[in-house]
């Protein structure tokens, strides 16, 4: 290997790191982008950014405390104007442990976020290296060039189909299989069956919307993250690429221009 171009100090802040279930990066995000996924829908901000196991987490605990406390139900009735109803049908037991969960869903995506835009900055710095492959066993993961607009398409289709596509195969199936939770107990498409044929009367009377409140959202989520993700993927394969082509093409006395 040349000496020509800087080495990373034995990937002490290091750029990415890559799995045969995914690569986890890091890149420049807006902590206000993330803090509002957060605050959207609490473990969304945290997924984003890698942080799998706490966004797992803080995603399950937001779908079980919501479900328990009506919360989405007493939404419903607060904007048909059936604040009676709304206050009756809130579980207290439930629906006070909700907002200090929530804060600090927003507080700690928004403060992950902000360091870990330093780590990206100081990785680009230090030149860590970026794995182009990895193989094991059972999966072959391959840092290669997607289309972001193939990846959306998956999404729309299906939320979770699209990260699959990019290989970031945790949450693909996390959204793929909370979509499908979600549209089981919406009767989603039963209601579109019912549409199709004309029977518009049973189409809502089926719906059941305490879960259709929670699917705008993750469909949202997933189209946004996925579409930034394979964007910056590419961009990670174009660092990688070039990083590749000055350490072994480059001559070491090659001087760049100012």
């Amino acid at each position: 290997m040349r000496t020509g171009y800087p080495q990373s100090p034995k990937q002490r802040r290091p750029k990415a790191a890559a799995s045969s279930i995914g690569t986890n990066f890091l890149h420049l995000r807006n902590p206000y982008v993330i803090a509002w996924w957060s605050c959207a829908f609490p473990g969304f901000g945290h997924i984003s950014l890698g942080n799998y196991v706490l966004g797992f987490l803080l995603f399950t605990w937001e779908m079980l405390v919501n479900t328990q406390s009506n919360l989405n139900t007493a939404i419903i009735y607060s904007f048909t104007g059936r604040y009676e109803m709304a206050k009756e049908i809130v579980n207290n037991r439930w629906i006070l442990s909700y907002a200090p969960v929530w804060v600090f869903a927003v507080w700690s995506s928004y403060r992950l976020s902000v360091d870990l835009n330093k780590l990206s900055i100081l990785a680009d710095h230090n030149h860590s290296p970026i794995d182009a492959a990895y193989m094991s066993f059972f999966e072959i993961n391959i840092l290669d060039k997607r289309c972001p607009w193939v990846s959306v398409l998956w999404t729309t289709v299906t939320p979770g189909l699209g990260h699959l596509y990019t290989h970031r195969i945790p949450t693909g199936f996390f959204l793929l299989i909370w979509w499908m939770v979600m549209a089981y107990n919406s009767h989603l498409l039963q209601a579109a069956q019912y549409t199709v044929l004309g029977l518009f009367d049973q189409a809502t009377a089926v719906l059941d919307l305490e879960w259709i409140l929670y699917m705008p959202s993750l469909m949202g989520f997933a189209v946004y993250d996925v579409y930034v993700n394979v964007i910056e993927y590419n961009r990670l394969f174009d660092r990688e690429q070039a990083d590749y082509l000055t350490m072994e093409y480059q001559a070491p006395d090659f001087k760049m221009p100012a």
